[in-house]
């Protein structure tokens, strides 16, 4: 069990922007600030995902938050589930992907994203809300969320 793996069995995620795994391999994954996009509801967040990262110097250099999980739903396929929520302080927001059993495929954390309280379903995407009504649209069957 990796590190990333056994933080989420503790209700805990590394506190660095990334996309997670429990192998302990990373992906860069950026959200801009709340500057960057307005907060009325129905807008966008802006996000962009990078290339690999250390995660093991991650954790270390920037320790790690409580997961705080708005909500769970299973996924329309019945492959698994996703969740979503926040941590810390009100502007951390993070995302999971969870295989059938309920372990960890992976979980993005974004330290500007604010919480996100909701998922629906668009074909293969999903569409998540966070807590100020804005939305992040995700193509589950991307290669980076495989």
């Amino acid at each position: 069990m990796g590190r990333v793996e056994e933080l989420w069995r503790a209700g805990e995620m590394p506190s660095r922007d990334g996309l997670y795994r429990p192998d302990d391999t990373g992906l860069e994954w950026h959200v801009e600030g709340p500057g960057a996009y307005h907060p009325d509801a129905g807008q966008p967040v802006p996000f962009r995902v990078g290339g690999p990262f250390d995660v093991a110097r991650a954790i270390e250099e920037h320790g790690v938050d409580g997961v705080d999980t708005c909500f769970e739903s299973p996924l329309p396929d019945g492959s698994g589930w996703v969740t979503g929520g926040g941590g810390g302080m009100g502007n951390i927001g993070h995302l999971a992907r969870l295989d059938a059993d309920r372990s960890l495929r992976w979980v993005a954390v974004m330290f500007y994203s604010n919480p996100f309280v909701a998922v629906r379903y668009d074909g293969t995407s999903a569409v998540f809300t966070n807590d100020w009504g804005n939305r992040m649209v995700l193509d589950l069957t991307s290669p980076a969320l495989g």
